[in-house]
């Protein structure tokens, strides 16, 4: 029988510099989005989805995110004495779901690197790779994620790749996929003819960009020590997915279903648009928050 993929890789070691000043002191993958910070979503997406063992790569001014995830004895006893039964729950919950790991990428070196850094982590067995920056929203955030992991264990895949449709004239900011076709149906595998990190514009096979999820076999760590350094001295995740490719090895992209979307809390302009429309939609304060927008419109 095909072994469970348990192991997930969350990269959060960037800098941070789009975010400055309000990164300065502390990660953006800690910025709060609603009630909670950024990689917290991603981290429960990944329990959801059946990861257990989830491997943090953080850099220099990250301790945010291991005291995050650490146990606090100090505050669930306050909480506890408190009476405070919901909050309490909520991060016993978090805590108890998982096993946090942490490793730490001390020069920035690209994405390329940071999953390299987890290779004794991954002991040889398939994982995941969820950015600490990139959230997923929709019913169900982890059904993506749980899908593309099936299908990489029924087709014995050497990765798959979550990708998205960005706008033609964006497709210079993203790793770029070519599936050979015009058209890909949403939640399925297609075979992955190429893969370019950020195409000059104009150059772009496809506006199909890769969506801050993947499924890997331990090819991949085999494959990463070999991609040499771009010209900014970084190893590229997208050119290590390329050599994959091109050694003949099955990749595939798995285009998200229309009532997913993927934010990214890598510059100002998307960290605003991702923190209203979590507030919105929260279970909690979401009412209250769009009553004040509504009021806030005739201002405008």
């Amino acid at each position: 029988m095909t072994k469970p993929i348990h192991k997930g890789i969350v990269p959060a070691a960037g800098l941070g510099t789009r975010m400055l000043p309000a990164t300065k002191s502390q990660p953006k993958e800690m910025l709060p989005v609603a009630r909670k910070p950024a990689v917290q979503y991603v981290v429960e997406e990944l329990q959801e989805a059946g990861i257990n063992q989830i491997l943090l790569v953080t850099g220099r001014r990250k301790r945010a995110i291991e005291d995050h995830f650490d146990p606090d004895p100090f505050l669930l006893s306050s909480l506890e004495q408190a009476g405070n039964e919901a909050l309490l729950a909520e991060l016993t919950d978090l805590q108890s779901k998982s096993r946090f790991f942490y490793t730490s990428q001390s020069s920035p070196r690209g994405l390329g690197d940071a999953v390299a850094l987890a290779a004794e982590f991954a002991d040889d067995e398939d994982c995941v790779v969820a950015l600490g920056d990139s959230l997923i929203s929709g019913p169900q955030p982890h059904e993506p994620l749980r899908m593309m992991m099936q299908a990489h264990q029924a087709l014995g895949a050497a990765a798959v790749v979550a990708v998205e449709h960005v706008p033609p004239d964006e497709t210079h900011r993203y790793g770029i996929v070519s599936v050979g076709a015009a058209e890909i149906p949403a939640g399925e595998p297609v075979p992955m003819v190429d893969i370019i990190e950020k195409p000059p514009r104009g150059t772009a096979p496809s506006t199909l960009a890769v969506a801050a999820r993947y499924v890997f076999s331990p090819a991949i760590f085999e494959v990463l020590p070999r991609v040499p350094p771009d010209r900014r001295g970084e190893i590229q995740l997208t050119d290590g997915i390329r050599l994959l490719i091109q050694m003949g090895l099955p990749v595939y992209a798995w285009l998200l279903p229309p009532q997913h979307r993927r934010y990214d809390i890598g510059n100002f302009e998307s960290y605003f648009r991702t923190f209203i429309d979590f507030a919105i939609a929260d279970e909690r304060y979401g009412y209250m928050v769009r009553q004040y927008i509504k009021a806030k419109a005739y201002e405008l």
